[in-house]
């Protein structure tokens, strides 16, 4: 799920639903006449009736009821033309012939109808799929102040709508807020946990005085939420995240890592990693007793993008195994004018870096100082 932002300008993208190529339309068209060429030169049997009631069956199973009810008089046709041609018309063999066609054509039909049926409740759980996407991890504001703000979404499986990543953008008294996480785990879960997440950040994001209080806040509900689960999950369950802190003027921005691949700062054709030094540790780890890093600060300058990302981009490899590294990658590629432009280059180089599926979900953050 894409939400392209320019400076001032928001839009938002819905994926595209599925669509066969267009050679497939004309695979049941070329089985017709491949089958009649087939049963005009046969000497005795019709050879061909194989792809005639396959391309029947393809075309129910590929195209629309149209097509289907098309290619089916097409089969009854050419079927009741050569019984007419050899003189099995009106004969016993002949009729069953036909009988035959016309099954076949009404097969091919029922598929057709079957397949819209599911079709239709696919579409219906997909739409479900994309309010409850929408719900949980709506699309941020086109922009706040002087920043321009865009985000994408995108899971490792491509019927999936919702992952384990998050990302939220608040405007509060303390300046702009941001988040991007990634949960611990896949499925329902995981989306779970993300509901949690951003509904503590809404909440805490304009009440916390810093960015370590607003983490703590949420290690607070994402415990709460962990000890009416599994064992397991409490026990092994976390979330990384990097909290940014945008000042009033936008002049700097402050950075609370926890655990999570460190933030980029794009600026003309230059990409600088703001690594925190020592990060925090993730969310959901309290137990362990260990403090929380103190925030860092960075200038951010006048046409500069902020750009979070989750590990569905860092870890994602070539095909000998080669991590995916955004600075060395986007240097060189700017200036970009616009946030959306930066998450447009950055996905589809990854997709090239992959040259397939990826492994995990992948949510870009890009927030821009546009003046």
């Amino acid at each position: 799920m894409v939400f392209p932002i320019g400076c001032g300008i928001g839009a938002r993208m819905d994926p595209p639903s599925f669509r066969w190529p267009r050679y497939v339309w004309f695979i049941p068209a070329a089985l017709i006449v491949i089958g009649t060429v087939l049963n005009i030169l046969s000497p005795r049997d019709y050879w061909g009736d194989y792809q005639l009631g396959a391309a029947v069956v393809l075309a129910g199973a590929l195209l629309s009821l149209r097509h289907t009810i098309a290619a089916g008089a097409a089969l009854v046709l050419v079927e009741l033309a050569l019984l007419v041609k050899d003189g099995y018309f009106g004969h016993a063999a002949g009729t069953y012939s036909l009988i035959n066609a016309l099954f076949t054509a009404l097969v091919g039909i029922g598929v057709n109808r079957v397949i819209a049926r599911h079709g239709r409740r696919l579409e219906a759980v997909r739409s479900v799929a994309e309010a409850a996407q929408r719900a949980v991890l709506p699309a941020p504001p086109a922009g706040v102040g002087p920043l321009a703000i865009a985000a994408v979404y995108k899971t490792a499986q491509i019927e999936a709508l919702i992952g384990g990543d998050a990302y939220a953008v608040q405007d509060t008294p303390y300046g702009t807020r941001l988040l991007i996480a990634d949960v611990r785990g896949k499925g329902l879960g995981a989306v779970g946990t993300v509901s949690v997440l951003l509904g503590a950040f809404r909440e805490a994001a304009d009440r916390a005085p810093d960015l370590v209080a607003l983490a703590e806040r949420m290690e607070r509900a994402l415990v709460r939420e962990a000890s009416s689960r599994e064992e397991d999950v409490r026990v092994e369950g976390f979330v990384t995240a990097v909290f940014a802190e945008i000042t009033a003027g936008a002049e700097r921005v402050r950075l609370l890592n926890c655990g999570h691949p460190s933030p980029y700062l794009l600026e003309g054709d230059t990409v600088s990693s703001l690594d925190p030094g020592e990060p925090s540790l993730p969310l959901g780890m309290s137990s362990l007793g260990v403090p929380r890093a103190a925030p860092k600060d960075w200038p951010f300058p006048t046409g500069g993008t902020l750009l979070l990302v989750t590990d569905g981009v860092t870890e994602a490899r070539d095909r000998s195994g080669t991590f995916y590294d955004p600075a060395s990658r986007l240097a060189g590629r700017g200036p970009f004018q616009k946030p959306d432009e930066v998450v447009q280059v950055l996905v589809r180089d990854v997709e090239r870096w992959t040259g397939g599926p990826r492994d995990d979900d992948m949510a870009i953050l890009a927030i821009t100082r546009c003046g």
